[in-house]
């Protein structure tokens, strides 16, 4: 049975009539985004009727996934005034980085607090990432090359964890199995994503632990890292990517909280392990999955903010079965 959210015959009327289509993926860019993205791109790129380009507005891509089928074809600044755009793995549409306003927009991404900007809108919260969601629609209009399916079998790899999240379930199995029977090889991209870091992102791991710190009875740990540690590691933000995960990984913790010191703003990730912290993103203006969520906030005092992190969690009850 086919999904009525994927929107197949609306997206594909507006792709056949679209002459120029820009794929867009989102600021601080991770694999899920990217992956999807660029399996979109390697799909349409072989209609040589239509004009299309992948942009990213961050100063920095992720250098471990540059193995993945025309990753060098990523461009920082979009050239096509008019074009169809498709956004991937973003719930809102200032993440994108550009003014898209008045244009027309395929919106594809899997998260619960997404705010639906586009004209249409392919979003599915329990998806285990963007790239299932492109997977299950893209191949309902296209073949699935090879090129596409390493792309899309990266970014499900990378949103699963390794296929660890509680978002895993025999559908995501299935598609991995059918992007790997389309010659996808596991290992060699598991090979890049585990065997191909940089010195300074061992360096600032090194830095946020040493930071750590427990509170809440130990239910909660807390990492950072200060910009002046930023730049003596020589650390940039996919270096960074991760590392909550480390806090989140003790016995004891349900959040973990991951705060990094940017020239002009604080960028927090939340982790859990069965508690629903999307909910305390969004009280800070951001979003995210139940157990996977982030927001940014503006530069103010490291500690007074992450005190004020601490104490919203502990007022919400989510820590002693309140809510």
């Amino acid at each position: 049975m086919i999904d009525d959210r994927l929107h197949i015959e609306a997206v594909r009327e507006k792709i056949s009539q679209a002459r120029t289509i820009t794929i867009l993926t989102h600021l601080n860019p991770d694999a899920d985004t990217i992956g999807t993205g660029l399996g979109i791109f390697n799909l349409l790129i072989k209609d040589k009727s239509k004009r299309v380009e992948i942009v990213n507005a961050s100063n920095m891509l992720p250098a471990y996934l540059d193995f993945l089928p025309n990753f060098s074809k990523i461009k920082a600044c979009m050239n096509f005034e008019d074009s169809l755009i498709i956004t991937c793995d973003c719930g809102s549409i200032d993440r994108l980085g550009f003014n898209l306003e008045n244009r027309d927009i395929i919106n594809l991404d899997h998260h619960e607090s997404n705010k639906y900007y586009g004209s249409i809108n392919v979003v599915i919260s329990e998806y285990a990432a963007a790239s299932q969601v492109a997977y299950a629609l893209f191949q309902k209009l296209y073949t699935i090359n090879i090129d596409t399916a390493i792309c899309f079998y990266t970014a499900l790899l990378s949103d699963t964890r390794y296929f660890t999240t509680s978002s895993v379930d025999p559908s995501v199995f299935n598609i991995a199995k059918e992007l790997v029977d389309l010659g996808v090889d596991p290992a060699e991209v598991a090979r890049n994503f585990t065997q191909r870091r940089s010195l300074s992102s061992l360096r600032i791991l090194q830095q946020a632990l040493g930071n750590l710190t427990l509170s809440l009875n130990a239910k909660v740990a807390i990492l950072y890292v200060t910009q002046d540690e930023i730049q003596a590691t020589g650390a940039s933000m996919p270096d960074m990517e991760g590392i909550v995960d480390y806090a989140r990984s003790l016995v004891t913790v349900e959040i973990a909280i991951f705060v990094i010191q940017l020239e002009d703003s604080l960028r927090i990730s939340l982790r859990s392990k069965n508690v629903d912290i999307a909910s305390i993103a969004k009280h800070f203006g951001g979003g995210g999955h139940k157990v996977a969520a982030g927001f940014t906030l503006p530069q103010t005092n490291l500690q007074e903010t992450i005190d004020i992190i601490v104490k919203t969690i502990q007022k919400t009850g989510l820590l002693d079965g309140k809510k």
